[in-house]
């Protein structure tokens, strides 16, 4: 697979990277890092993306493996080495005040949480999201009742 249709799909589904940043790193720098350590992971795997699931699927599998991976290295610094340099610079979108919120909240979760309520919001039903996380389904219908359970607490302390 070539270039451009790598920058068009990561271009298509920057969004996914916009949520998983805000939600795995603390600050707006951490953020972009985190963007760009995915989106570099993205490319070094590229080749192997075959198209048997959904790009936004493999995407967010990619982008909740390096989340977890940078969280436990705390790393600071993104390699870029043979990266497109397009692919690093996405003007970061300006957040409702709920949604800021809603960030906020989302990000007391534990790291695994996180991923799970990220997807469940973006749409993703139980099969998808055990495909993407390796949870069994079922236990993806009772974590995110309790997700949801935990986050309704959180923003009625608010």
């Amino acid at each position: 697979m070539d270039e451009k249709v790598f920058l068009e799909q990561i271009n298509s589904h920057k969004g996914i990277l916009f949520k998983v940043s805000n939600l795995y790193a603390d600050d707006a720098e951490d953020r972009k890092d985190l963007r760009q350590e995915i989106i570099y992971q993205c490319w070094k795997s590229w080749n192997n993306f075959k198209g048997d699931a959904k790009f936004s699927t493999w995407l967010y599998r990619v982008s909740l493996n390096v989340s977890l991976t940078y969280l436990s290295k705390q790393k600071k610094a993104a390699h870029v080495n043979g990266l497109p340099a397009e692919a690093l610079y996405f003007e970061q979108p300006q957040l409702s005040e709920r949604a800021e919120l809603l960030y906020t909240a989302i990000r007391q979760l534990n790291e695994v949480d996180r991923g799970i309520i990220m997807l469940h919001l973006d749409g993703y039903d139980n099969a998808a999201i055990s495909e993407i996380t390796g949870i069994s389904k079922n236990n993806t219908g009772v974590k995110l009742h309790r997700i949801k359970q935990q986050l309704a607490s959180i923003l009625n302390k608010k």
